[in-house]
């Protein structure tokens, strides 16, 4: 198990009423008390709430995939 730390993170999502998907980079931290810096994909709930997946998130295109690295890219973070 580990918890993550969000330091940054972009969607291209128009509706934050509806489920977004999110690029994020941030810091795992392991319960044995390790850490190591990474990025994910990651659904929200309309609510706002993380969804927990395993470790998986569908993206849905092509097109998300490269929008949310252009988005990332332009911040200067990826």
């Amino acid at each position: 198990m580990a918890n993550f730390e969000i330091k940054n993170e972009v969607t291209n999502c128009d509706d934050p009423n509806d489920w977004c998907l999110y690029f994020q980079w941030g810091t795992y931290h392991y319960e044995d008390g390790g850490s190591d810096d990474g990025f994910r994909f990651i659904w929200r709930y309309p609510d706002g709430k993380l969804q927990a997946a395993r470790g998986q998130a569908r993206i849905p295109s092509k097109q998300d995939l490269f929008e949310l690295l252009a988005l990332a890219s332009k911040e200067g973070w990826f």
